[in-house]
């Protein structure tokens, strides 16, 4: 049974926990009980679902068969499927983290991944959880803002090239493509928040499902209609020996960025209806979710190995391994282009509250932060509009944007990204909040096999993340000798 608390019982709170305040990113409304936060929940173990997919299957799926190419038959699905199993552990992990002290019926509601760590773990590390966490929610954006690029620039060319030859000269600027991309994420980005997307999840879901069902069917279709299945258990071998390594090395950060998503865990798990617990529908939802992504994983990536073999390219469905039917083509990347467009929004929603909560905490009698406007439209329902959101989102696309063009690097911007968020977000809080909340001793057996499991998934992502910051060198500067 729940505890129902008082205004008085949030004021202990407040006492009990200052470092809470002390953190940029966290106001004093957040640390309220649930039943002082006026949002009603709602979301089910398929809306949460639908986040979950929207969030998970992305621009990182696109880049599987090339990783599968690089890692070989062997090492390449059994590093999908053990990504898929450490996402799963990690959301386990961190849906534990909802509710404190209880992760069932704790008072306290941690509504934001920073929140949980500056909770359970302190400021200090709550200030570094803080930096990686935004750092991990931008870098998305960027990495969203050049696959939209990538997609429609492969639609052009798609076109192009069935009118005019596989031949044909159909090169275009994707700097364009990704300035198109911005400006409609500026007006996207005007959703309010979480809560008031789920519909956009729902449709990015759908569409996520539709672009890798069509990827996944083409590649089974070639290396069926080949009657060959291209490939080798060692990958590809025509690299000089350390090239190969920094290749497999961004392989394994693609995959890493194709999995976690630790760092939305409570946001989705924060429009989630009760009862039942919220970390019991999270759990479910979790694995409901990253086995149906599993399974699509392995599907694309490996059909797409087998179909293309040494030449599969970097992204399956815009580097051009498959030409006809162009019409599907087109679809699959219009597909793309809508997922992103609902993906972008999952991974900026929670930065945008942090910040705006920020704001008004710290200057609540400005108007230019607090009022809101609303302008009436013929056949729309009314649209509330504050200045303060249309310039700090404004912005913030704006720059997202200027970095995909300066730094237009597909497969190693996903690896840096996803070595640089893998270890920190998805295992090393996720596994200190646990042994913290548990009160797990030293030198324990839990102490051993979560201190081994976090050191082993730390050495994994510093070797991805070496490799793919060799890859942006080289594609500005040449290949590291």
């Amino acid at each position: 049974m729940r505890t129902s608390t008082s205004d008085s019982d949030s004021d202990s709170n407040k006492n009990q926990y200052p470092s809470l305040l002390l953190h940029p990113l966290v106001t004093t409304t957040d640390i309220h009980h649930s039943n002082s936060i006026p949002t009603k929940r709602t979301g089910t173990t398929w809306t949460a679902g639908a986040h979950i997919i929207t969030g998970v299957i992305g621009s990182g799926v696109l880049s599987l068969p090339w990783s599968i190419a690089q890692l070989g038959w062997i090492l390449g699905p059994l590093c999908i499927l053990f990504f898929a199993v450490i996402t799963v552990a990690s959301a386990f992990l961190t849906a534990d983290c909802y509710r404190f002290p209880d992760p069932e019926s704790g008072p306290l509601r941690n509504t934001s991944y920073v929140k949980a760590v500056t909770l359970i773990l302190g400021k200090k590390q709550a200030w570094l959880c803080g930096l990686l966490v935004q750092i991990s929610y931008y870098g998305s954006a960027v990495a969203y803002t050049i696959t939209s690029a990538l997609c429609f620039s492969a639609i052009q060319r798609s076109n192009c090239y069935h009118y005019n030859g596989h031949a044909a000269p159909c090169e275009n600027d994707d700097k364009t493509y990704m300035l198109i991309f911005g400006i409609l994420q500026i007006f996207v980005s005007q959703i309010p928040n979480f809560h008031s997307m789920e519909w956009l999840s729902s449709v990015a879901a759908v569409m996520s499902f539709s672009y890798a069902s069509i990827g996944l069917g083409l590649g089974a279709s070639k290396a069926i209609g080949d009657g060959v299945i291209k490939g080798s258990i060692t990958g590809v071998m025509d690299s000089p020996g350390s090239q190969k390594l920094w290749l497999v090395s961004q392989a394994v950060g693609d995959i890493a960025f194709a999995y976690p998503f630790s760092v939305l865990v409570l946001a989705i798990q924060d429009t989630l209806k009760s009862p039942p617990p919220e970390n019991r529908t999270m759990k479910r939802a979790s694995v409901i979710s990253i086995a149906l992504t599993t399974f699509y994983y392995l599907g694309c990536g490996g059909f797409g190995y087998a179909a293309f073999g040494d030449q599969t390219p970097g992204n399956i469905l815009t580097g051009f391994g498959f030409y006809e039917p162009y019409w599907l083509i087109d679809f699959a990347n219009a597909c793309i282009v809508l997922h992103l467009v609902g993906g972008y929004q999952v991974y900026s929603q929670p930065l945008f509250a942090a910040a705006e909560n920020w704001m008004g905490e710290h200057f609540p009698d400005n108007s230019f932060v607090t009022k809101t406007y609303i302008l009436k439209l013929p056949l729309l329902p009314d649209l509330k509009i504050s200045l303060q959101r249309v310039c700090f989102r404004t912005a913030y696309v704006a720059s997202g944007t200027a970095i995909a063009v300066i730094f237009p690097f597909f497969n190693e911007v996903l690896g840096i990204l996803g070595a640089l968020s893998f270890w920190p977000l998805a295992i090393y809080f996720p596994v200190e909040m646990c042994l913290r909340r548990k009160g797990i001793e030293a030198w324990t057996t839990e102490w051993l096999v979560l201190r081994g499991f976090s050191f082993g998934c730390f050495v994994i992502a510093l070797f991805a993340f070496v490799g793919s910051v060799e890859g942006v060198i080289a594609a500005l500067f040449g290949p590291v000798k």
